[in-house]
């Protein structure tokens, strides 16, 4: 794959965040030549000590995608889009929603038409989610599954992903969206379940304190940070993925009180609760989901290699190293 993007002009939006940064990092060692766009906004993802060892190898460039011209400076001359940044709280999109829709979709439509006006022959791959089929009708969830979402932010999200594969139908622009189901890994945010669940836990454990399991029944799987890198750099160099919406998962389905017992376990040491959901997360709660990933599989050739113990062994190993930089 070196060849592939060695001196390849890549811009990542959202490059300083949990999934962007795993990948710049690997493209740095393809020899790619990375652009890394970020807000900084405090409640989002970013983090400059995710780049720590890299910074002089990247280009930073602090700028919101909500900015129309930035983003067509930006665009120009690039090869490739790993489109990434978004707004990912589904609480906050149901308690301030006008931001979730500035990021997650009319900044998405920005981003598009600064492409196809400055750079139509760049290839886009779109960061998606889970969170756009809603309430599973059946599973493991198929790419052909209702899209139903149960909050803003998944209605946003969706709307995004029908920017990007319509541009690329209408204009020729090749984009691809990866439907990303629960990614976890070192570098995602910790602080607080704004991005992921898993990431609170992590810091409740290593801080010593109670993780609260809502329900708990329901069924998940769960994609390593570095399998989702191997799906993001696959897609961007198959010509058989332009227009095309994958299914991302991970190699286990588990209840969530058994993945806060393991997560114990794996610690050793740490406790856990059961208790009720919030009313408030109820509400956007889609009960059990996993995913079927034989679309990707078949097409391109991805499938997750690192088993679960694995990714909570090495999430667990970097936080005890660094936490300081993420609380």
């Amino acid at each position: 794959m070196k060849s592939e993007f060695e001196g390849a002009k890549v811009l990542i939006t959202g490059g300083l965040g949990f999934i962007g940064s795993n990948l710049a990092r690997r493209l740095a060692g393809l020899g790619a030549d990375l652009t890394l766009v970020d807000s900084l906004i405090p409640d989002y993802g970013g983090n400059l000590f995710n780049i720590e060892g890299l910074r002089d190898r990247v280009h930073v460039n602090v700028s919101d995608v909500r900015d129309t011209y930035s983003m067509q400076h930006l665009v120009r001359g690039k090869d490739y889009l790993f489109n990434l940044a978004g707004q990912t709280s589904h609480l906050d999109s149901m308690i301030n929603p006008g931001p979730d829709l500035e990021i997650n979709c009319r900044a998405q439509l920005s981003i598009l038409e600064a492409c196809r006006a400055c750079n139509p022959e760049i290839k886009i791959i779109f960061a998606s989610t889970r969170q756009i089929y809603g309430r599973p009708a059946f599973l493991p969830v198929t790419e052909i599954h209702p899209l139903n979402p149960v909050d803003v932010n998944g209605i946003n999200k969706m709307a995004a992903e029908k920017y990007h594969l319509l541009y690329s139908d209408l204009y020729g622009i090749h984009a691809t969206a990866l439907r990303l189901t629960n990614t976890i890994g070192p570098r995602m945010r910790i602080k607080d379940a704004r991005q992921t669940f898993a990431g609170l836990w992590v810091r409740q454990l290593l801080e010593r304190k109670p993780i609260e399991v809502w329900g708990g029944k329901q069924l998940r799987d769960f994609t390593d940070v570095e399998d989702a890198v191997d799906a993001f750099l696959i897609v961007a160099t198959s010509a058989a993925a332009k227009g095309q919406v994958y299914n991302l998962g991970g190699t286990e389905v588990i209840e969530l009180a058994d993945l806060a017992k393991r997560m114990v376990e794996i610690n050793g040491g740490g406790e856990y609760s059961v208790c009720d959901f919030p009313a408030d997360r109820r509400l956007i709660d889609i009960g059990d989901y996993y995913a079927d990933f034989s679309k990707i599989r078949t097409d391109l050739g991805w499938a997750p290699k690192k088993s679960l113990r694995e990714t909570i062994e090495s999430t667990l190993n970097y936080y005890r190293e660094f936490i300081a930089y993420y609380v």
